[in-house]
């Protein structure tokens, strides 16, 4: 009798039966995969979260080959860099692989969100999609300002000082706060030790534990689309939504695409511009950090350059740090600051699409500012984008509720 229950209870044929009986392999491809249903009209926009996933593989690996040697140590981390460089077979396409990665890693989640303020995708059901993704961003910005330590060059050292000391703004706690993350009354070698740990080890399984929980948020409640139509409301008797298509191998064919494209273009700037001028690898970064010779200009990497404006816009520093910590957290709230009727874009009022074309407009322009020294004119202009950035939030219960908008589809419009 046991051998018969046995035989019954013994899965039949192929390794991929024996794998499912085990772990299941087929039904979580079928409902994140093969029978996932996003809307068939997705557009260019939509390749930006794949691609962020890409370069994070990217950068998950480079960064493990980087790691076997390179040394956290205030006297030797600058030449590991160095010997990555000229002695390690290959080092230096690592190391720029990784580098270049870094930036185009905001390329795409910049990208990205602004897909999301386009369409709308933010909007109920999609709060804690843009919670989660709000976070990823923290939590990558985290790591990548770790990792813009760890060369241990002029302005990796210089770079982190200021931003650290920024911390002391924090009234009552600041100081011991500063001094906590330095580990020392300044910034050595321990400093660098805990900079790594935290850029190789617990950062990144924060972020893709974010990422995994963000890709399980989407699929639970859907993709949203340009037309900013819920597809699951239509449905054949299949239960196969009228406008939705598999995700595989519809929209991973598309993907492939992009993905191959975006390569492409990565692999141009890790070979004939891994420094882009200054912007992806500061010059002053080339020299070994000396706490002695501060360098003229200090300004961080260009994906944090819009926050640094705003810091430098207010003279109190404490003011300066409140707006800085504001202007990275108040996008969390647009789910709640978005009173519009519509998702996307197509079907806004003119109050929207000029609020978003003023919105990036101030962003890039931070951007660009946050480049130059704080005086003269540089100040004024930064001053006036800040002011557009934060209005764009803060308005933006008032403008939305009371746009005109068009129409919405019931379904979505596509033309193949």
């Amino acid at each position: 009798m046991a051998r018969v229950e046995a035989e019954v209870g013994k899965p039949k044929g192929g390794l991929m039966n024996w794998i499912d009986a085990r772990f299941p392999f087929t039904k979580t491809m079928k409902y994140h995969v093969t029978e996932y249903y996003a809307s068939k009209n997705l557009n260019i926009w939509y390749v930006f979260g794949v691609l962020s996933f890409v370069v994070l593989i990217i950068q998950i690996v480079t960064g493990i080959f980087l790691t076997m040697n390179y040394k956290p140590s205030a006297t030797e981390a600058f030449a590991s860099v160095e010997y990555i460089m000229r002695d390690v077979e290959w080092g230096w396409l690592i190391r720029y692989m990784h580098s270049t990665g870094a930036s185009f890693f905001f390329v795409v989640v910049y990208l990205h969100m602004f897909r999301a303020m386009l369409y709308g995708s933010y909007q109920k059901p999609r709060e804690l999609i843009w919670i989660i993704g709000m976070l990823i961003l923290l939590v990558l910005m985290a790591e990548a300002f770790a990792g813009y330590l760890l060369p241990w060059g002029q302005m990796s050292y210089w770079g982190a000082q200021v931003i650290i000391s920024l911390f002391g703004a924090i009234p009552v706690v600041g100081d011991g706060l500063v001094e906590y993350i330095r580990g020392d009354y300044s910034i050595s070698d321990i400093t660098l030790n805990r900079f790594f740990a935290l850029h190789v080890i617990a950062l990144p399984l924060a972020l893709v534990g974010l990422v995994f929980v963000h890709i399980v948020a989407l699929h639970e409640v859907g993709s949203n689309n340009p037309d900013g139509v819920e597809i699951k409301q239509k449905k054949d008797e299949n239960g196969v939504p009228l406008d939705g298509v598999a995700f595989h191998p519809y929209h991973t064919s598309k993907d492939l695409v992009a993905i191959i494209i975006f390569l492409m273009v990565f692999s141009a700037v890790v070979f004939f511009a891994p420094e882009m001028g200054g912007f992806f690898l500061e010059h002053a970064n080339f020299d070994p950090a000396n706490p002695g010779v501060t360098p003229e200009h200090i300004a961080p990497v260009w994906y944090f350059t819009p926050y640094y404006a705003i810091l430098r816009a207010v003279p109190d520093k404490f003011w300066g740090f409140f707006l800085f910590g504001v202007s990275v957290i108040l996008p969390m709230f647009l789910p709640w600051l978005d009173r519009c009727r519509v998702r996307s874009i197509r079907y806004r009022g003119w109050m929207y699409k000029t609020a978003l074309t003023l919105f990036v407009i101030s962003f890039v322009l931070l951007g660009w500012l946050g480049l130059q020294p704080a005086e003269g004119i540089y100040v004024t202009l930064t001053r006036i984008a800040t002011v557009v950035y934060f209005a764009f939030f803060l308005l933006m219960p008032y403008y939305t509720s009371i746009d005109k908008t068009k129409p919405v589809p019931e379904r979505v419009i596509y033309n193949a």
